[in-house]
């Protein structure tokens, strides 16, 4: 599991609570290469973002076995104001917007 301190532990070990579940943690890691690493060598269960291993889902060598979707970490972009425009952030802000793009999820190149 990510570690105590971290928004996905925080609400998950809410989610438990709210469904009566209890849960003995084999390890928890505040380093989601770590958490990576264990999901993909330990044999067992791991809560950890998609996006963390999106390609051993994509080999195959991790399978997923739920969504938590009440379970979510948040990502922000920040930058300072500037006289020329982030063209980039700008599209990656309006895909989505437009629901173009789930978040979480990449669009393959050309699409």
């Amino acid at each position: 599991l990510p570690g105590p301190n971290s928004e996905i532990r925080n609400q998950f070990d809410l989610l438990c609570e709210q469904h009566g579940v209890e849960v003995d943690p084999y390890a928890e890691v505040e380093d989601m290469a770590m958490l990576r690493l264990l999901a993909r060598d330990s044999g067992g269960l791991a809560v950890v973002p998609e996006v963390v291993v999106q390609d051993e889902l994509q080999s195959g060598k991790l399978e997923r076995y739920c969504v938590l979707d009440s379970v979510v970490e948040r990502f922000y972009a920040i930058t300072a104001k500037r006289h020329f425009e982030l063209v980039s952030l700008n599209t990656l802000l309006e895909q989505y917007q437009d629901g173009a793009q789930k978040p979480g999820r990449r669009r393959k190149p050309g699409k």
